[in-house]
């Protein structure tokens, strides 16, 4: 599809020379009956030459490809109504370039609001604890807790303030649909002022797309998605959506270990392999439940937690379980993990998670 749109705008490029050449009587152009004087071939040939820039643009997926692209079709479409007799056809590829502008133009916007509010939520977090988890940190946590903490080699490791989560995955975004759509995601999770902001990218078809921000931040969440970067879906607040977000920000710990030590978490030992946690800030609180293996490591998480956050939305369970570990700067993590909402009539798992790296303190922000 790519390459087909790169073709596309490559010839519409090209066949604007066509005016250029009248123009400048370089040679006979039977398709353009209409006289054309040399500053309108000059105009030809600039609309030509933006239509080639664009076209490179866009294949190497430039950021700012939009901006050519734009002013290719304004320049294009005032020469196609000036010579509409010759060269009305022209509008039809002008439309398909100037959507494809706009949703490159959504793109960028939605990126752009990201960034500034990913460099405000990180850059508040300073890198100032270069202490070590030590035993002594975690004596007064629930045994099945310590012995995950220990197992997953966070004693030793410094105290973790800000990380990067890098993720692959697969989604569902309703309980009947049977394809899974590619998605890719990036997150950054602050520690002692608790925040994270996350951003996917989700592949429906060839075609369409949406990408979505969901952000954690003074104790309030926000959910908004986007269809191409243009068409808002969904852009929700509210306090069902702070709980729901609060516990999600809970069973993300296990990427983030030193979460455990949060003096805004309070922990209940359940038994020998499990522990609740339940974290309350900024007047928001939400509880989860911890469940670990004979040999300390993390097999599941569960909350109750708000499925939307309409005024009738009800509490579901929400479960993610693990299919993987793996080891990022020392610290063993799941690494591969499944996502399922308990609901009246059905289990519906929505979202199978890779996690390709993680990094922390410093390192996040590479």
């Amino acid at each position: 599809m790519r390459i087909l749109f790169f073709i596309i705008v490559l010839l519409h490029g090209l066949i604007h020379l066509l005016g250029f050449v009248k123009g400048f009587g370089l040679k006979e152009v039977k398709e353009l009956t209409l006289p054309i004087s040399k500053p309108m071939g000059l105009f030809w040939l600039t609309a030509a030459v933006l239509f080639l820039t664009y076209s490179i643009l866009d294949f190497i997926s430039s950021k700012y490809a939009w901006l050519v692209g734009f002013a290719a079709v304004g320049i294009s479409q005032i020469l196609i109504i000036m010579f509409w007799q010759d060269a009305k056809l022209g509008t039809i590829p002008n439309i398909v370039i100037l959507v494809m502008s706009l949703i490159s133009f959504g793109h960028y916007n939605f990126h752009k609001q990201v960034q500034q509010e990913t460099n405000t939520l990180v850059n508040r977090d300073k890198i100032h604890n270069k202490n070590k988890i030590t035993e002594n940190d975690i004596k007064d946590l629930p045994e099945p807790v310590k012995k995950w903490l220990r197992n997953s080699g966070a004693i030793g490791r410094p105290f973790i303030s800000v990380g990067k989560v890098m993720q692959k995955a697969e989604m569902k975004m309703k309980p009947d649909q049977n394809n899974w759509m590619p998605a890719s995601a990036i997150q950054y999770t602050t520690i002692d002022k608790p925040a994270f902001i996350w951003t996917v990218d989700v592949k429906m078809n060839s075609f369409l797309n949406f990408q979505g921000r969901d952000k954690f931040e003074n104790g309030k969440g926000e959910m908004l998605i986007k269809m191409n970067s243009l068409i808002n879906v969904v852009n929700e607040k509210g306090p069902k959506l702070d709980e729901g977000t609060i516990q999600r920000y809970l069973g993300e710990m296990v990427w983030f270990l030193s979460l455990a030590l949060s003096p805004y978490i309070t922990w209940e030992a359940l038994n020998d392999t499990a522990a609740k946690a339940t974290m309350t800030y900024k007047g928001t609180q939400g509880s989860g439940t911890f469940l670990f293996n004979s040999e300390g490591d993390f097999i599941k998480y569960s909350a109750m937690r708000y499925r939307g956050n309409e005024t009738d939305a009800k509490r579901h369970e929400w479960v993610l379980l693990v299919d993987a570990y793996k080891t990022f700067e020392g610290i063993k993590v799941p690494a591969r993990m499944t996502a399922t909402w308990k609901l009246d009539d059905r289990d519906w798992t929505w979202l199978k998670l890779e996690v390709t790296n993680i990094k922390y303190n410093e390192n996040a922000s590479r």
